[in-house]
């Protein structure tokens, strides 16, 4: 077996859910091949080439896909994709717009959002907002593949010494055109891969009380999150979101503010190593997924946690 894992990068670094892609490729077992594909990604390949377990990199450096537009990218991978057994993808937003469009070229059905792999044609992954696991039995020739990172640890950077291979195919669908980003800048580490989350909900009241936590975060080195209450409520922007409909984390430390635990963000969160969960409401649901619970006004807590640390 062969399999192709397709590289997160942003053309200058390799996403760290790459590396928890190639770990669940290791668990399928077979030579491990990783696409980049982008514009001036020539970094990005000698970094891929590093990474624990990889045997070759395939590059495509092209105009075309220099912002991974799906509608580009797809039959690209699609086209390469025929001469493998699996093809995997981190479940982030490229990797859900790339293959699902994979899947239909090649007529094959999709697993989306693997968290283990039992065999090399049978996988778990979470339904009902992870409230049950499903085990899924493929016999597709090509099995397309979608690996929450947090399900999977993920391989060394550094040690690989993988060949890289340049790939001329160009595939320019024209049906869509880059028209610009605004992304969200940041001295605080990633939210999916911080160790330490700090994350706010409803119970914050407004956007301005994000402060406390803003203050708590600096001084433990983490990233803060927010429930998707929050961020509807329009206190915080909904990249920060953690929850079934936004952001998956599983950190060493998770700590919940004001946030009561609705099955949509503790599908985004349970996977959590430690987590700590700080409400006034005794009976909120929160409490029952927590490690450790503090009844208590938040107003009032934060700053006295804040201190502490």
């Amino acid at each position: 077996m062969t399999i192709l894992v397709i590289a997160e990068h942003d053309n200058k670094v390799v996403a760290p859910a790459t590396l928890n892609t190639v770990a669940a490729a290791a668990k399928i077992g077979g030579d491990i091949h990783v696409l980049v594909s982008g514009q001036g990604v020539g970094a990005v390949a000698e970094a891929a080439a590093k990474i624990a377990g990889v045997a070759k990199v395939l590059v495509a450096d092209n105009a075309a896909y220099a912002h991974q537009l799906p509608e580009n990218v797809a039959p690209l991978v699609a086209e390469l994709g025929k001469g493998y057994s699996h093809i995997l993808a981190a479940a982030t937003s490229n990797g859900k717009n790339i293959l699902p469009r994979v899947a239909a070229q090649l007529d094959v059905d999709q697993i989306s959002e693997i968290i283990s792999v039992e065999s090399a044609d049978t996988f778990k992954r979470p339904i009902y907002a992870g409230n049950a696991i499903a085990t899924v039995q493929s016999n597709a020739a090509v099995k397309v593949i979608t690996v929450r990172a947090t399900g999977f640890d993920p391989v060394a950077a550094e040690g690989g010494s993988a060949s890289v291979e340049a790939v001329a195919a160009a595939h320019d669908a024209g049906t869509s055109s880059f028209v610009g980003e605004e992304l969200a800048k940041s001295d605080r580490p990633e939210l999916t891969a911080a160790k330490i989350v700090v994350s706010g909900g409803r119970g914050m009241q407004n956007g301005d009380n994000f402060k406390h936590l803003y203050a708590l975060a600096d001084k433990l080195g983490a990233a803060v999150g927010a429930s998707r209450a929050a961020v509807d409520a329009g206190f915080v922007p909904n990249d920060m979101q953690v929850g079934q409909t936004g952001k998956i984390v599983a950190p060493q430390l998770y700590i919940a503010v004001g946030i009561s635990g609705a099955i949509q963000h503790l599908a985004g969160m349970k996977d959590s190593k430690v987590i700590v969960a700080i409400n006034k409401d005794e009976e909120a649901p929160i409490f029952q997924v927590a490690d450790y619970g503090l009844v208590a006004d938040l107003f009032e807590a934060i700053p006295e946690l804040e201190k502490l640390v």
